[in-house]
C-alpha cells in the first residue's frame, strides 16, 4: 500500500511485503544490524537498557504507528547520551540505504518546523526532532531470532533478523509534513525540500501517461481515501489488487512503473532492495496493479496503491 494524502501539504507512504521467499536469502545487512544493535545496547546505562529491550513475542512488537503518540516503546533519542545517539544512528543506517537514511533524518528534522508553526496551538501534539524511539526485541545474536524498530511521528521502520538474515523489513512508513518546505528556519531543512519528491512525481507521471481506457481502470475512486488502509495493523490488508494491471501498460509506462518501485526499494540496503526487485521480476511485472484515487494534480487529496504477488 503506497498512499499519499495532501492536507496542509502532507505526504505519506507505507510499504509492506509478503516476505515468503525473503527469509531464505542470506543478507549481509542482517549481520550488520546484529552488531550495531549490540553496540547500541552496550552504550546505554542499565536503566535505559531495560527500557530499550522488549521480549520478541511481546505484543508491543506489533504495535506500530506513525501518528504522534504520548508514549511509545523504547528509548527516545532525546534521553540518550551523545555516545548512545551515535550508536542509535549507526543502527538506523544499517536498516536503510544512504538515501533512506537521509530521508529518515530529514523527516525527523521536519518536526522542528511543525513546532514553530504550531507553537501557539494549545493542547496539540508534541513536536520534537528528538522524539524518536529505538527498541530492540529479544537478544541480538548471530543465532536465533530478534528484531528492532525506530519510530516516531511520520516514521516507523520495523525489522526482524533470524540467524544473521534480515527476514522482514516492513512495515516501513515514511511521511512528510510539510510535503514541501516553504519556510526558512534555522536548523531546519532548506526551503524547497521535498522528502518524498520521487514517490509523488513518479505516481503522477504514471497516471498522466494513461489513455482514457487505462485510466478508467486505474482510478478506483474520485476521492482520496480518508486514511491509509490498515494503519497500525500488524498485517497487510488481505484483499485482491485493484486498478489497472501492468500487462495492459505500454513499454514506456512499464518503465515508469519500475522507476516508481525503485523509488521505494532504493531506500533499502542495496542487497535487500535488489532482492525485492528480483522477487517482483520472478512473480512477473505483468501481475502488478496500479490504482489511483482522488485528484490528478498536487496540492489536493490524492492516493495511489501499487500491489503485486510479493508486496503491497
Amino acid at each position: 500500500m503506497i498512499p499519499m494524502r495532501k492536507h496542509f501539504m502532507v505526504l505519506a507512504m507505507l510499504l509492506l511485503f509478503s516476505g515468503a521467499a525473503f527469509g531464505m536469502l542470506n543478507f549481509r545487512p542482517g549481520g550488520d544490524m546484529t552488531q550495531a544493535a549490540q553496540q547500541f545496547l552496550s552504550s546505554l546505562p542499565e536503566a535505559q537498557q531495560s527500557q530499550a529491550v522488549v521480549a520478541f513475542d511481546d505484543p508491543a512488537r506489533l504495535d506500530w504507528h506513525f501518528i504522534p503518540k504520548d508514549m511509545r516503546k523504547g528509548v527516545q533519542i532525546k534521553h540518550m547520551s551523545e555516545a548512545s545517539r551515535k550508536q542509535a544512528h549507526a543502527l538506523l543506517a544499517c536498516g536503510v540505504s544512504e538515501l533512506g537514511y537521509k530521508k529518515a533524518v530529514t523527516i525527523m528534522s521536519l518536526e522542528g518546523i511543525l513546532r514553530e508553526l504550531e507553537k501557539k496551538r494549545e493542547g496539540g501534539p508534541i513536536r520534537d526532532p528528538e522524539r524518536y524511539y529505538f527498541t530492540v526485541f529479544g537478544a541480538p545474536a548471530r543465532e536465533g531470532r530478534w528484531g528492532w524498530s525506530v519510530e516516531g511521528h511520520h516514521l516507523s521502520l520495523n525489522f526482524v533478523v533470524e540467524d544473521g538474515k534480515a527476514t522482514a523489513i516492513t512495515p516501513a512508513f515514511f511521511g512528510a509534513n510539510p510535503a514541501e518546505v516553504q519556510t526558512s528556519l534555522e536548523g531546519a531543512p532548506k526551503k524547497g525540500t521535498r522528502v518524498l519528491r520521487d514517490e509523488e512525481e513518479l505516481g503522477f507521471n504514471l497516471l498522466h501517461s494513461l489513455d482514457k481506457d487505462q485510466r478508467s481502470k486505474a482510478v478506483i475512486a474520485e476521492k482520496a481515501l480518508a486514511e491509509i488502509r490498515a494503519a497500525g495493523e500488524p498485517n497487510a490488508p488481505d484483499a485482491p489488487p485493484a486498478g489497472l494491471p501492468a500487462k495492459e501498460l505500454k513499454d514506456e509506462q512499464v518503465e515508469v512503473l519500475w522507476n516508481l518501485l525503485n523509488a521505494y526499494t532504493d531506500k533499502m540496503p542495496t542487497e535487500i532492495g535488489a532482492a525485492r526487485i528480483a522477487e517482483v521480476r520472478k512473480a512477473g511485472i505483468e501481475n502488478v496493479y496500479f490504482a489511483w484515487a482522488g485528484a490528478d494534480k498536487p496540492g489536493i487529496g490524492h492516493y495511489y496503491r501499487v500491489q503485486g504477488p510479493t508486496f503491497v
